[in-house]
């Protein structure tokens, strides 16, 4: 069999559309522009790209976009300010600080600095301990982006049984807990799982999320399963470089009975519920019906 592709370039597009008309009926009805901050410390090359990209969408629909760009050597309580003006700023509803932070930053610290309400990275502890109890929380971007895909694939999630191969705080372990709470029957896989081909082999969906090219082959795959990778590795061929997935594509989209490619599939989808999430707290500190469809 041929796998069914995952456009996530597209979803995202109709996810960002939904976005873009929440944000219109939030600022016509009720006088309101969400808000996005985004605190970037440093100078990295990728992550700079990355929030030109989030301002440049955040725009796009509709929404009030903040940048606020710190030299590489701030010290933490700087930062640690900026962030608590940031909290009590009525106009901003989601916050982000971009990851990594030096190495003289306590990322954690830093981390739960930020409002929970306004954590629209979903990093904050008290929204990992409010996801994992199954209460209303904020949700981790990556990890929410990969439930909407599957959510759009297949309906209902009930009783089909899901391996996350990667057990991270920022998706293996949210994974999970979205998985469960549409009543996956869901097991975290990673490097030391005894027989892990096999483990794999009996899932209805895999999501690989363990940031090693290419680790997962075809032939670990359930004939018809879905697969979502969730990794962006570039490998060099010859003397360019590609970008692949955790997963074999070739050989997995030869079993499997849909497939995320990379690029193009999980990564779209990280901005556009980034921006879902920005909707969902502007509504939430407002007292307004959440947007249906954006959140899990």
């Amino acid at each position: 069999m041929t796998a069914t592709i995952i456009d996530g370039k597209a979803f995202a597009a109709t996810v960002r559309d939904k976005v873009a008309g929440h944000v219109a009926r939030l600022t016509t009805d009720h006088g309101i522009t969400p808000g996005l901050a985004v605190v970037l410390v440093g100078e990295d090359p990728a992550s700079q790209v990355y929030v030109r990209s989030k301002g440049k969408m955040t725009r796009e629909v509709g929404m009030k976009s903040v940048e606020h760009k710190l030299p590489a050597t701030v010290d933490q309580d700087d930062l640690l300010k900026l962030i608590d003006a940031l909290n009590n700023d009525p106009e901003i509803h989601g916050i982000l600080v971009q990851l990594p932070l030096p190495d003289h930053l306590d990322e954690a610290r830093v981390v739960n600095a930020v409002s929970p309400a306004k954590d629209v990275d979903g990093f904050h502890i008290s929204n990992v301990g409010l996801l994992g109890t199954g209460q209303k929380s904020m949700v981790p971007c990556t990890p929410l982006g990969c439930l909407m895909m599957l959510r759009d694939h297949h309906g209902d999630l009930s009783g089909m049984n899901a391996v996350v191969v990667g057990r991270s705080n920022i998706v293996g372990k949210p994974m999970a807990q979205l998985l469960l709470g549409d009543s996956c029957t869901v097991t975290i896989a990673h490097s030391r799982t005894r027989d892990l081909p096999e483990v794999v082999r009996r899932a209805d969906i895999v999501v690989a999320a363990v940031g090693r090219p290419e680790m997962v082959p075809g032939d670990w795959i359930k004939e018809g399963a879905t697969v979502i990778d969730v990794g962006i590795n570039r490998i060099e061929t010859g003397e360019k470089t590609k970008l692949v997935g955790d997963v074999d594509f070739d050989s997995a989209s030869q079993r499997a009975g849909a497939i995320t490619p990379v690029p193009g599939g999980v990564g779209p989808m990280t901005i556009a519920c980034l921006l879902a999430n920005t909707v969902t707290a502007c509504c939430r500190a407002n007292g307004l019906e959440e947007p249906e469809g954006l959140t899990a």
